[in-house]
């Protein structure tokens, strides 16, 4: 590891020593009113510490000129208008998106004092439990590979499972009870290897050169968005650039990503283009690192992701976005198989995936307000096997042959009337699933399909009071089904939300939420049938959970926040497994179907806990963001027996990240990550010593054991050159410096002789909990033409 760090440093010395001089480039971008979109002409943007500036075109753009290539804090102003600070803006040399600057208007007087908008995310409809990262912060998050499923478990509340998955559990919420936007439009999961009827999955499937930024609300759910019990994941995506075409290459420790933008025709000189496209296409390479290192298991994926907008007119605009990804996790027999490889290919699945999600969005601005429109269609095909003998595929264990799909249409209005922002809405959703599935182990045997639809009807209100120190937020929403027995009772998911912000003083504000939630089953779930063909759980009633949220957030200056909060999330009807006793919440974290059996919708769970947060946006070379939450996650079981810990159940949750620029375009992060120790199922041995391979799980010992506590160190060293036409970024990562083992329950297999044959009568041994804390250097690239 040594050694390659040294090449890397005389690398970059070799590199800097080619480089002649700073080279010069353009920043360009626009400015537009927050509440209706339109383009504010002459307003004043600058580079924070230099002379230079623009002032804005009739279209609201600005081209600022011959600025050097460096990080900058980029300040837009006009008046009437609170002016927006954007921070850590890398200028390169080629590659530059442009920046959009959404100001807010001064809704008070305050005499000569000019207040700067807050850089951290509020909403007067969520003045709590909201985070956001930008798009840099993203791309440079140590350890994360430019995953953004990781990125986020560095905000509080939010944790991740330990290895090869990076589900997101949200405040000891199951992976299955978040949400992701991308420019308004759902996606199912933002996953390869997808856990269907969950959300987790290994690999993340959108590609970072696309984000502008990810907000994520962990409670104070606007009542536009229906089946969020513990998160919303915000995806905006940035435009393609409007005047040039550009070329990003990225290579990452898992997977090579070409991506190209600009204006669909080009533009003539100070002209902008109608129509942007940016388009990418991302290809796995770790199957073939894997079969180099002799793994048991061959993860092999493509991704695709593209965005085109038109501007008809300045009233006007419609987009069009695609993700797909296409998935094969296969089998790979070692050259000298170990009895833990053994183990791992006698017990995994055999999956081949592809998933399709397509949207088209129209925006109208109107006066007042604006209206927007969203028609989409998403599609998951998941073939999941597993076999008595995985190399050979002989012995069919189970197989389930599936596809879901759904064609969604949202309209949501926004209204400003006086001093009210009113918004309300509707979604109308079709659903398919179609499923074959042969269960040897549970005797099953079934062909399903249903077809039904899903409506729900929104209205949110919005004001603030006494010269804006009380701001105060009001939702209600309403879902119904056509298929589940209680889906057109309208009064049983009805789901009002209200919050409140209160400021005690500039810098100092006190807010609290309060919320009911609902979701619908999965389609696994609904979709389930026993061996006379009855969809056995069609009186599946909706998840529901109640929050409570308290917290106060303290800005001593523009560039820092904190923030401490208190929450309590109370759950009823969650789906209680019929066969293992145990409720759904704990499951869904691993390669399997999550949700296909019979199951009774009578659990109850809560999670409460606290939250600090300290954000440093960059101020003199330093940013950072330091979490630390405690918390408590806890369900009942079929019998009713009282609350058990979940699996999510860590207790404590600490992270630290943050990067350090240095001179010379060079850049320093570090992200330290400790979980608390986590309940585990013990494995019933007797029982599966006549299943295996498959495994049967204790679950009456749930809680009576945890794992060790893990504490991981991540490392990233950046360096950045930039030439005349295009511009190179290397970096080495460093992850798990420390060589912290993962905690992991135990493991099993069955007994083997010295030339890798069962032993005869079959005998289930604890496979030694072999080293499995590497730590494991990477080197990556980025190059933009």
């Amino acid at each position: 590891m040594k050694s390659g760090f040294f090449a890397f440093l005389l690398l970059g010395l070799s590199f800097s020593i080619q480089l002649l001089g700073q080279t010069q480039t353009t920043l360009q971008g626009y400015v537009y009113s927050a509440k209706d979109q339109q383009p504010l002409v002459g307003a004043t943007v600058s580079l924070a510490e230099t002379s230079l500036g623009a002032v804005t075109d009739a279209n609201g753009f600005f081209k600022i000129e011959k600025v050097p290539t460096q990080t900058y804090k980029v300040e837009a102003r006009f008046v009437g208008f609170q002016p927006q600070v954007k921070f850590n803006v890398i200028v390169r040399s080629a590659g530059n998106a442009e920046l959009i600057f959404q100001l807010e208007e001064i809704q008070d007087e305050l005499g000569e004092v000019v207040v700067t908008a807050s850089p951290f995310p509020s909403r007067i409809e969520n003045p709590n439990s909201i985070q956001n990262l930008s798009r840099e912060e993203i791309a440079t998050y140590p350890g994360g590979n430019n995953d953004i499923a990781k990125v986020v478990q560095s905000l509080p509340g939010v944790s991740g499972s330990v290895g090869f998955r990076n589900d997101i559990i949200i405040r000891g919420g199951a992976p299955s009870e978040n949400v992701y936007y991308l420019d308004g439009v759902e996606i199912p999961n933002i996953n390869h290897f997808a856990t269907q009827g969950s959300a987790g999955g290994p690999v993340g499937l959108l590609n970072v050169s696309f984000i502008e930024d990810v907000t994520l609300s962990t409670s104070s759910f606007s009542a536009k968005y229906d089946n969020a019990l513990s998160g919303v994941l915000q995806f905006n995506q940035r435009n393609g650039n409007s005047r040039n075409r550009n070329l990003n290459f990225r290579l990452g420790a898992s997977e090579a990503a070409l991506t190209f933008e600009g204006p669909l025709v080009l533009p003539k000189e100070d002209e902008q283009a109608k129509t942007t496209f940016i388009i990418s296409a991302r290809r796995s390479y770790l199957q073939f690192l894997f079969k180099l290192i002799d793994l048991p298991f061959l993860p092999d994926y493509w991704d695709y992701q593209y965005k085109v907008d038109h501007k008809i007119d300045n009233k006007n605009e419609i987009s069009l976005i695609g993700v797909g990804s296409i998935d094969d996790f296969s089998v790979n027999i070692p050259d000298d198989i170990t009895e833990e490889q053994r183990a791992t290919l006698d017990q995994i699945a055999i999956i081949k995936q592809w998933t399709s999600t397509l949207g088209f969005s129209w925006k109208h601005k109107m006066n007042n307000g604006f209206l927007r429109t969203t028609l989409s269609a998403n599609v998951l095909n998941n073939d999941f096997v597993r076999y008595q003998d995985n190399i050979n595929e002989t012995g069919l264990l189970f197989s389930n042959n599936s596809r879901e799909t759904e064609q969604k249409l949202r309209v949501e209005a926004t209204k400003f009337l006086g001093d009210w922002s009113l918004s309300y809405g509707l979604n109308v959703q079709k659903s398919a699933y179609e499923n074959t599935t042969f269960d040897n182990d549970n005797g099953l045997s079934f062909n399903s399909e249903i077809d039904f639809f899903k409506y729900g009807l929104f209205v949110q209100a919005a004001k603030a009071f006494f010269n804006n120190k009380l701001e105060a937020s009001f939702g209600i929403r309403n879902d119904a089904d056509s298929f589940t027995d209680n889906g057109f009772n309208n009064i049983a998911h009805l789901s009002p939300r209200l919050s409140l912000a209160y400021r005690l003083s500039e810098k100092i504000t006190l807010n609290a939420a309060t919320g009911r939630y609902f979701k619908i089953p999965p389609y696994t779930i609904l979709g389930f049938q026993n061996n006379a063909g009855e969809f056995v759980n069609q009186d599946a009633d909706y998840i529901q959970t109640d929050h409570y949220v308290l917290g106060l957030e303290y800005l001593p200056r523009l560039s820092t926040r904190f923030t401490i909060e208190g929450f309590y999330k109370r759950y009823s009807n969650y789906p209680v497994s019929i066969r293992d006793g145990v409720s759904l919440a704990n499951l869904g974290g691993d390669f399997e179907v999550f949700g296909s059996e019979n199951i009774s919708s009578i659990g109850k769970g809560r999670a409460y806990g606290a939250e600090f947060l300290y954000q440093q946006k960059l101020n003199k070379r330093f940013y950072g963001i330091l979490a630390y939450t405690l918390f408590w996650s806890e369900y009942t079981d079929l019998n009713d027996t009282g609350y058990r810990p979940a699996l999510w159940d860590n207790r404590h949750l600490l992270t630290f990240t943050g990067g350090y620029k240095l001179n010379n375009n060079w850049e320093l992060g570090i992200r330290n990550r400790f979980l608390g120790r986590a309940p585990f199922v013990h494995v019933d041995i007797e029982a599966t010593e006549d299943s295996y391979p498959t495994i049967i799980n204790d679950y009456d010992r749930l809680g009576n054991d945890r794992l060790r506590a893990y504490n991981s160190l991540d490392v990233r060293i950046d360096k950045k050159w930039n030439y005349s036409k295009w511009s190179l970024n290397l970096f080495i990562e460093v992850t798990n410096l420390l060589g912290s083992r993962l905690p992991q329950s135990p493991q099993y297999g069955l007994d083997l002789d010295d030339n890798g044959e069962v032993i005869m009568p079959r005998n289930l041994i604890e496979i030694p909990d072999t080293n499995n804390g590497s730590t494991i250097p990477t080197f990556g690239v980025v190059i933009d033409f």
